[in-house]
């Protein structure tokens, strides 16, 4: 997997929207270990320190949980959890966005359901 860290963000919630996408895509699935520190810090090249960052970011919201001696595995309501929290995100920030950049360029709601039907169909 070749993935390109991005400026705007911490890397650390990058790692953590990164493991987010493999629950969500089945990649790992409920009560199955992710990638440990180790080989999630060799595989993407970052410091071991911002991987553990970004699993406890997941811990703390209750998608991951700790076997003692074994690892980081996926919590039984991880997949709502994330969904539920990337709605709300999508919500509050991108849809809040998306208005505001159209009520500059004068598109109507109209106008923006034709652009995201068009953009469905490609």
């Amino acid at each position: 997997m070749n993935i390109t860290f991005d400026d705007k963000q911490p890397i650390f919630q990058q790692v953590a929207y990164i493991i987010e996408d493999d629950i969500l895509n089945g990649t790992f699935r409920v009560d199955e270990q992710i990638l440990s520190v180790a080989q999630f810090s060799q595989q993407f090249q970052i410091n071991p320190a911002t991987v553990v960052k970004g699993i406890s970011l997941l811990v703390n919201e209750g998608i991951l949980y700790k076997k003692r001696g074994l690892g980081m595995y996926v919590a039984l309501d991880a997949e709502q959890k994330i969904q539920t929290k990337r709605r709300d995100r999508f919500y509050k920030e991108l849809l809040s966005n998306l208005l505001n950049e159209a009520d500059k360029l004068g598109l109507t709601t109209e106008d923006i359901f034709d652009m995201i039907k068009q953009l469905r169909k490609e």
